[in-house]
């Protein structure tokens, strides 16, 4: 007790280490990944395949509402694992979402590692909480994304390759354990870039021949480890491992886009905020000693990691996630050598955005909860229309004590290099916690498909008839089958053009089945919410 109240009356300690600094990253990489529904979009999808893995017993490829999911399945197996160990203990998505929350501290180790051997043990924890600090990362670390695993394979390889001249033998051990989780957790093509930048790591050793076999070694390493799931696709089912590779080998074969190199640039201002101004400035700074290995390579991998994004992807923010390790650990050396005019602009900027931001919060919540104020109270039924919000007192405390633990913080953080760079990343973490806690069921309400999927359900005989789909995307296809067991057949398919059922997704005016066709309509709906789309099952 004596040291609780000494830590209250004292104050964090920066900069943060040991202890402090993991549990500072653990409350980073926990807040926001338990409570909520698989929402729309990607999230819904990689639970929907990790959920038919573990349901179905069929480890060797993920299965999507029961067809083909050609994707690696690395990410499928450990949040199928996560899944199985906490799912007597968490609702089942949130068991299988803590596979995200492994890959992403991962992800924060490998780039202390990295900051420690490039900038020195006491630059070492602002790379991690860089990363942390981003907006794309907070956005995305939190839902199943495979993704994830391609960040901490890119995090690993710079915590490797800068340990290649002190450490090879540690080096080439985690350097092909990154190449592997690369390839099995999110395919060829990201993992290039992790072959292009061996190059330029062996270059700037002071031992290129040992740096040579030190690569060699990780090579033969991440062929080994990744082989035998191949193999074994080859062996029991040949058709799937050819359709997996044709969809791996298919971004490979796009043209290389200069309007896609535009518009991951243009992403990135926000994306990579504030990671990416200082690490211009990093690079405006040592203009002088960017040749040096310290500052050329995580640039180099910066650069490579662009371009091929603009060869390989369409520009959208999953994959921009890979550009983000090496933008905060081009930014490391920056941040801490802010002059202190910009150093404190920074710091008040934290404190201030986020103290607001947590007072937005907290007024919304009591709109949402208690209503009031009543016109706040009355906007959020009208953008949610059937929402009813309820006083949650687990989540009220937790909201408390974030805020609390916020104040504390501001208050009692010394001058320090890493001040403003703690309130940011710290204050950042806060508010979303704050946010996926108090106003949470809001934003569940309307963006998850379990009411539509309910309601069909409900609709539909039981045991249910066989149910064919037209224009369902991938996400409604797996809350169907993640929600209520229902795997819908393609419209066209052999099963679907027998199915007495269907359930066709469209514009709310447009009419997706014409009156002589046999069809009776039965049912539509929406999401609560939603005005675009709407469900309409039909019966013969």
């Amino acid at each position: 007790m004596p040291d609780v109240r000494s830590l209250i009356r004292q104050g964090i300690r920066l900069p943060p280490g040991g202890w402090l600094l993991a549990a500072m990253l653990a409350f980073y990489v926990l807040a926001g990944l338990f409570g909520k529904d698989p929402w729309k979009g990607e999230d819904a999808i990689h639970i929907g395949a990790s959920w038919h893995m573990l349901s179905t017993g069929d480890w060797l490829t993920p299965h999507l509402a029961g067809r083909p999911f050609h994707e690696p399945p690395l990410f499928y197996w450990t949040a199928s694992v996560t899944g199985l160990l906490f799912g007597w203990l968490l609702p089942l998505h949130d068991a299988m979402r803590l596979a995200s929350g492994i890959w992403v501290a991962l992800t924060l180790t490998g780039l202390y590692y990295a900051g420690r051997e490039l900038y020195g043990q006491e630059s070492a924890a602002a790379s991690p909480m860089l990363l942390a600090g981003t907006a794309g990362l907070l956005f995305h670390a939190h839902d199943a994304q495979p993704m994830l695993i391609a960040l901490a394979a890119y995090a690993g390889t710079l915590g490797a390759l800068a340990a290649l001249g002190r450490k090879p033998e540690l080096t080439g051990i985690f350097y092909g354990l990154a190449l592997a989780g690369c390839v099995l957790g999110a395919g060829v093509a990201p993992a290039l870039p992790l072959l292009l930048i061996t190059p330029l790591a062996c270059w700037l050793s002071p031992d290129r021949k040992k740096a040579l076999i030190t690569i060699g070694i990780g090579l033969g390493l991440a062929t080994l480890l990744i082989a035998p799931w191949p193999l074994l696709l080859w062996t029991h089912a040949p058709a799937r491992l050819a359709l997996w590779w044709q969809t791996e080998m298919a971004p490979l074969r796009t043209p290389f886009s200069l309007g896609g190199l535009g518009r991951f640039s243009a992403l990135l201002p926000w994306f990579a905020f504030p990671a990416l101004p200082l690490a211009f400035w990093t690079v405006w700074r040592q203009r002088k000693a960017l040749l040096q290995a310290r500052f050329l390579l995580p640039l180099a991998l910066f650069v490579m990691t662009l371009l091929f994004l603009a060869w390989t992807y369409r520009p959208r923010e999953i994959p921009a996630l890979l550009l983000l390790p090496a933008i905060a650990l081009l930014a490391t050396p920056g941040t801490l050598a802010l002059r202190r005019g910009a150093a404190n602009a920074f710091d008040w900027f934290a404190m201030s955005f986020f103290s607001v931001f947590a007072a937005v919060v907290w007024l919304c919540w009591s709109a949402m909860a208690l209503g009031i104020p009543e016109r706040l109270a009355r906007r959020v039924v009208i953008l949610r229309p059937g929402f009813v919000g309820q006083l949650d007192w687990l989540d009220l405390i937790i909201g408390i004590a974030a805020t609390l633990c916020w104040l504390w913080l501001i208050v009692t953080a010394p001058r320090s290099p890493y001040r403003s760079l703690t309130h940011w990343t710290m204050g950042f973490t806060t508010v979303w916690l704050m946010a996926t806690t108090l106003i949470l069921p809001w934003f569940d309400f309307g963006k998850s498909y379990r009411p539509v999927a309910e309601a069909v359900a409900q609709v539909l005989p039981d045991p249910h008839d066989c149910l064919a789909e037209r224009g369902l995307t991938d996400a409604q296809r797996a809350s169907l089958a993640y929600f209520v067991g229902i795997q819908p057949k393609a419209e066209q398919g052999a099963e679907g053009k027998t199915c007495q059922w269907l359930l066709a997704v469209g514009s709310r005016t447009a009419q997706l089945v014409a009156p002589d066709s046999g069809w009776q309509e039965v049912w539509s709906g929406h999401r609560p919410g939603e005005s675009q789309e709407k469900f309409r099952l039909y019966r013969r």
